[in-house]
């Protein structure tokens, strides 16, 4: 699951450094600079692929800009492979591994009745449709409509 990037590689005049063009947008029109893995902070795009790309150790830094991703390669290393971290940055199911149920992925409601009880402070009516919505959405109804009546 998870939708796979589109990666070409471009080889650049400059020895060292790697140039790929994504078929996605990870900054927008901002340049984002990374040095290290330090440096790539943030639940951003450009920093989580950069935190991907430093843990291969083949990378000494990266460059975000829009849709290309220029890298300058750790002293000694190639750019094998750091194409395929690329393409798989948004890939969270990888063959062989069970994805969650629905009922994993679910937060445990709170019961309608009993400990949401003291909640209606005695409305049958809040206490009547507590059995079709939650209570947490029914109280925050009341408290708003209370607001703006002042009442």
């Amino acid at each position: 699951m998870g939708q796979l990037v589109g990666v070409t590689e471009k080889q650049s005049a400059t020895p060292g450094v790697v140039r790929y063009e994504l078929n996605r947008t990870l900054s927008g029109q901002g340049h984002e600079r990374f040095a290290s893995r330090v440096d790539a902070h943030g639940a951003s795009p450009s920093a989580a692929l950069a935190r991907l790309l430093f843990d291969t150790g083949q990378v000494g830094g990266v460059h975000v800009y829009a849709n290309i991703v220029t890298i300058d390669l750790a002293k000694g290393h190639g750019a094998d492979g750091l194409a395929d971290v690329m393409r798989d940055m948004y890939q969270y199911w990888k063959a062989g591994v069970e994805p969650p149920s629905f009922e994993d992925l679910q937060p445990d409601e709170p019961e309608a009745t009993g400990g949401g009880g003291d909640v209606a402070d005695g409305d049958a009516a809040l206490q009547a449709a507590a059995e079709k919505v939650p209570m947490h959405i029914l109280t925050r109804a009341r408290d708003a409509r209370a607001r703006l009546t002042g009442g």
